[in-house]
């Protein structure tokens, strides 16, 4: 499982105990995040394969998940599980998510220092091997170079014309649009633009 799923070994045991039970409802595991705070916070991010998760399918996955880490218990505190879809400026965790969103702009963080730098914007070229490819802006020329998908650190797409577009096609075709989204997506800001999203307090 990649760090960009599963950053910290709390998250990555989390992640092994809920992934079945999201799967299993015919989802995917985009991230899992356990977050520090008076009151801890387990935030998961899910999506249908094909895209396009809604508030009743994360109020489904957020039951199972909850029956799974109830038996389990892996969490010693009190804590509140949020289950979201991944927005639309989403974070890209997994190899595929290049191919799939390809020639869209992202902004990709690396772990270690790249040629100087560790952080590249620019259009996604897709994947060769394990190689993330992505075309920046280098003085006056444009470069397409090859990232070790391992070497990420943080990966996510920006909100453009183009992709809020693509979004609203792809919602259209798996029959989850309607205009209450359209206007969510309008007036929402840069960054804030989860559309689904249900939260419920654990004990």
């Amino acid at each position: 499982m990649s760090d960009l799923i599963a950053k910290t070994a709390i998250d990555r045991r989390l992640a092994e105990i809920v992934t079945p039970a999201i799967e299993g409802l015919g989802f995917e595991l985009v991230r899992i995040r356990l977050m520090g705070g008076k009151l801890r916070t387990l935030q998961i991010m899910a999506d249908r394969p094909e895209g396009g998760i809604i508030v009743e399918d994360c109020a489904k996955i957020s039951t199972a998940v909850s029956a799974v880490l109830d038996v389990e218990d892996p969490i010693e505190e009190n804590y509140t599980l949020e289950v979201s879809s991944p927005g639309i400026d989403r974070p890209l965790t997994r190899l595929k998510d290049f191919d799939v969103w390809a020639d869209y702009e992202a902004r990709l963080e690396t772990t270690e220092l790249i040629d100087g730098r560790r952080r590249f914007k620019g259009f996604l070229r897709g994947t060769e091997g394990n190689e993330v490819l992505i075309e920046i802006e280098d003085g006056a020329d444009t470069l397409t170079i090859g990232l070790e998908f391992d070497w990420l650190s943080d990966a996510k797409l920006i909100l453009t014309d183009d992709l809020i577009a693509e979004m609203l096609r792809q919602r259209k075709a798996s029959g989850t649009f309607d205009e209450a989204d359209f206007d969510e997506i309008e007036t929402s800001e840069a960054g804030d633009s989860d559309d689904a999203e249900t939260a419920a307090p654990k004990h």
